[in-house]
């Protein structure tokens, strides 16, 4: 059965993806970004200030994929108070005002950093540990999506997504953030399936997930992503560990420890 799909941000990264993704199957694909590069199925609308002009695109759509916003883990407060929780609030609004079936939210693994060289399994309903805001700003918007679903009706999965690469994705030590990076790589084919997966679950008002593939040895818990949504990652990456790659997380996890200590005597210092 052919669904009807609006992909905001649809000119990114993983909007392109998607998009190739469900023409090929046929489905009706509506696109909104902030910048249409010329590209006339794509309607044009700054999501921060909301407008019917652009909120109509959401009419009785089946799934909302949200991807728009400030994708960068260094961007400021402002930054992501407009681009990552005004604009996800007034995308969320659109859902529930025009009958949209369900939002599917990109939120990210920066939402867990803080647990970075911890050892224990990291599900989703262990506590957030954001450490910039934009992690901050995507563990909003979770929260966004389940006050809609609450009140307003609007079923919303949020996926923490793993490492995905632009263009071919291609695992490996090129990788950022050392072995953590490589053990949440994210391939462009489990990504489109699971996105799939999500517009088609049945019975799901709420859910925050992991996504990233089936990694040998990551922390990362998809077991509840694969219960809840039928999703089958058919692709994994062992990490490769190089000297540089040891000397950066040991230089990495120093500086953490050093942080939380000197957090710690601050706190006590001033109260």
């Amino acid at each position: 059965m052919s669904r009807t799909v609006l992909i905001t941000g649809a000119r990114g990264n993983l909007g392109t993806k998607l998009r190739n993704h469900f023409t090929l199957l046929g489905w009706t694909v509506r696109l909104i970004d902030a910048n249409a590069g010329g590209d006339s199925a794509i309607h044009e609308a700054d999501l921060a200030t909301y407008s019917e002009s652009w909120a109509a695109q959401f009419q009785n759509a089946d799934a909302v994929i949200h991807l728009a916003g400030n994708p960068s883990p260094s961007a400021s407060w402002s930054s992501v108070q407009r681009l990552n929780i005004d604009l996800t609030q007034n995308v969320y609004e659109a859902a529930a005002r025009h009958g949209a079936r369900r939002v599917i939210f990109a939120s990210s693994n920066w939402t867990m950093a803080g647990h970075r060289f911890a050892d224990f399994p990291l599900t989703t309903d262990r506590e957030p540990a954001p450490v910039n805001p934009y992690g901050i700003s995507k563990l909003v918007g979770e929260h966004i999506g389940h006050a809609f679903s609450l009140h307003r009706g609007v079923s919303s999965i949020s996926f923490r997504i793993g490492y995905c690469q632009t263009g071919a994705n291609l695992p490996g030590p090129h990788m950022g953030w050392g072995r953590w990076g490589q053990l949440m790589w994210l391939s462009n084919r489990d990504l489109c399936h699971a996105m799939e997966q999500a517009v088609l679950a049945e019975n799901l008002p709420f859910a925050v997930l992991n996504l990233m593939s089936d990694n040998p040895g990551m922390r990362w818990d998809i077991e509840t992503t694969k219960r809840l949504i039928g999703y089958a990652p058919q692709d994994s990456h062992a990490p490769v560990i190089t000297p540089e790659i040891e000397q950066d997380e040991a230089t990495a996890q120093s500086t953490r420890s050093l942080q939380s200590h000197l957090d710690a005597m601050d706190h006590a210092r001033r109260w």
